[in-house]
């Protein structure tokens, strides 16, 4: 059971993710003030990405440890990190020198090294 909601999560995970980027990118392209629905998009995907990282980690405890999990681990760590530090540095920032270019850059890099992390253990991204 767990091993499904993790798996399960990781489309809810990239599904945020996009959202996020393509709101983000409306917000640069129109020029907009950075609002707080963008905060509100980061914060549900840095903790949706979260959720499922205490999952994989419960996960570590019931099910037999293989090398390829050593990758996805390292990956999703980091793309974990990557995605606080995005919403961190954002949160200290005065609300007038809060753009939405971090977000998508940032989105974008986490979006990549999940990606890549699930390739890490022979999954597939979608299917």
């Amino acid at each position: 059971m767990l091993l499904s909601a993790h798996s399960g999560l990781r489309y809810l995970v990239l599904l945020l993710g996009l959202v996020v980027i393509a709101y983000a990118a409306r917000g640069m392209i129109t020029k907009r003030p950075y609002d707080s629905r963008m905060r509100i998009l980061a914060t549900a995907f840095t903790g949706m990405l979260d959720l499922t990282v205490l999952l994989g980690v419960a996960n570590l405890f019931t099910r037999t440890f293989y090398p390829q999990l050593a990758g996805h681990l390292t990956m999703m760590a980091l793309a974990t990190a990557i995605a606080h530090i995005v919403s961190v540095v954002q949160r200290r920032r005065p609300l007038e020198q809060r753009t939405y270019a971090p977000h998508v850059v940032g989105t974008l890099v986490v979006l990549a090294i999940i990606s890549f992390g699930i390739l890490a253990i022979g999954r597939p991204i979608v299917g």
